[in-house]
Parts: C-alpha cells; structure tokens; sequence
C-alpha cells in the first residue's frame, strides 16, 4: 500500500510558476510509474504528465507540453511537477498517482485507470 501526499498548491498569476510535490511512503518507490491528473471544476481529470521508475521516460498532455515539467527522486520518494508559464485555464485540482511496474521496466502510463494509488490532490489556481 502506496500513500501519496501532495503539495506546494496555492494561487499564482498568469505567467508565473509553480512547483508541486509528492512524498510517497509506504511501497518502495522505484517500482512505479508516477503521473499527475489534474480536474477542472465541471470537467473530467485530465493526463498531465507522467515519469518512468528510473527517470529515463517522461510524457506530458498536450496542453502543458513545454510547460510542464515532471521529475524525482527515488532516495527521498519524492515526485514533482514544476509549472511555468501558467495559464487560468491551468487552474485544477492537481493529484500524483502511482502505477505498479514490473522490476526494471520503463514504461509511460496516461490512462487514468491504469494507476493504482492516487494522492488527496491539491489546489492550483491561477489568475488572469
């Protein structure tokens, strides 16, 4: 059993940056695929970007490719999303998952079904 905690949410203008984090505990860390969803109020979780077990991979959602940046740290368990050039239409309700991977496999997960363990999520809000 995997618990993921997110943070480092708040309120940011148009065109500034911010930086989430999730600490994971409790499953050892390298054996997954991490991804951030985000869910807009009234709208449907969406594909941020995600991170293979070793870093080497990573994926991101149209609409925040170049933007967005996703990375970790596998001694401190630890995944991040850093966010610049941020839009109000990035305002949403980001979550950290973890999806299960077989040992030493790379593999890019975007489906939201795919992951086995989802954080509380924390709050992103950005004004014009």
């Amino acid at each position: 059993q995997v618990q993921l905690t997110e943070s480092g949410g708040g309120l940011v203008q148009a065109g500034g940056s911010l930086t989430l984090s999730c600490a994971a505990s409790g499953g050892t860390f390298s054996s997954y695929t991490m991804g951030w969803f985000r869910q807009a109020p009234g709208k449907e979780r969406e594909f941020v970007g995600c991170i293979s077990w070793s870093g080497a991979l990573t994926s991101y959602g149209n609409s925040v490719k170049g933007r967005f940046t996703v990375s970790r740290d596998n001694a401190k368990g630890t995944v991040s999303l850093q966010m610049n050039s941020l839009k109000p239409e990035d305002t949403a309700v980001y979550y950290c998952a973890a999806d299960h991977v077989l040992s030493g496999i790379e593999i890019i997960t975007k489906g939201e079904s795919d992951y086995d363990y989802w954080g509380q999520g924390t709050q992103v809000t950005v004004s014009s």
